[in-house]
């Protein structure tokens, strides 16, 4: 299994992808909120999105996985 994860600290404030979903590398996933400043979160590689461990308004840390691949 496959994990895409953040790479700081944030509010997520918007999710741009489902469960089912293909997701390529470098894709743009989620946005999070840090600072007043929206930042994308990239997929690291492409897959079929199969979880996602976050919801909008969750605070997660640097590290952290959120999206399941396969």
């Amino acid at each position: 299994m496959k994990t895409i994860s953040t790479n700081m600290a944030g509010n997520v404030w918007k999710i741009n992808v489902a469960v089912g979903e293909e997701v390529d590398e470098g894709q743009e996933v989620i946005i999070l909120e840090s600072m007043k400043m929206e930042i994308p979160i990239e997929a690291q590689e492409g897959g079929t999105i199969t979880s996602i461990l976050i919801n909008e308004g969750d605070f997660v840390d640097e590290g952290e996985a959120i999206i399941e691949l396969e």
